[in-house]
């Protein structure tokens, strides 16, 4: 706190002004550039098998899948406890938390990647926990898929659009 210049006795006390979605964004950009700068191509908002959406899932260059799950704050991370469910489709798991975030309350099973403003560093590496061959393979398969559809859609949004719609009336 640091006194006013307009008064001398009121302290005035800096308020977050980020929202807890704008928050989200943040780490989510900052672990994808983290990831960037690893090597490893993240895709954002994967579709998992089992109904679930992993905020970011990487492939290294070795074929390892990570899973990245973003955390804007303490309350979303004690509301939305699926973050097991991801286990079974990645061989780690990672949680993307702000610098402000309480470290204690992440979970041992997972690594943890903390973001300083649009930067980011892995704090805490997570444990491995190889995926199956068939499972990878299929992940790898589904990632793939999932990226070039959205590039393409990206490069021929009308076309997409068409391609949609044709869909339908079939």
């Amino acid at each position: 706190m640091e006194l006013n210049s307009n008064t001398e006795t009121l302290p005035t006390e800096t308020l977050p002004t980020e929202t807890l979605p704008a928050i989200a964004a943040r780490v989510r950009r900052a672990a994808a550039r983290l990831c960037l700068l690893h090597g490893w191509a993240p895709v954002h908002e994967m579709p998992l098998p089992n109904h679930r959406r992993a905020d970011i899932l990487a492939i290294t260059p070795d074929g390892r899948l990570l899973c990245i799950e973003v955390k804007s704050g303490v309350r979303d991370f004690l509301t939305d406890q699926k973050w097991p469910e991801y286990m079974d489709y990645a061989d780690a798991l990672y949680f993307a938390v702000d610098s402000t975030f309480p470290r204690a309350l992440l979970p041992e099973q997972a690594g943890w990647i903390v973001s300083h403003g649009m930067e980011a560093e892995i704090v805490r590496d997570a444990p491995v926990q190889a995926l199956p061959p068939a499972r990878r393979r299929a992940m790898t398969l589904r990632m793939a898929t999932v990226a070039a559809t959205r590039l393409a859609v990206l490069d021929d949004p009308a076309g997409a659009l068409a391609v949609r719609a044709a869909l339908l009336v079939e």
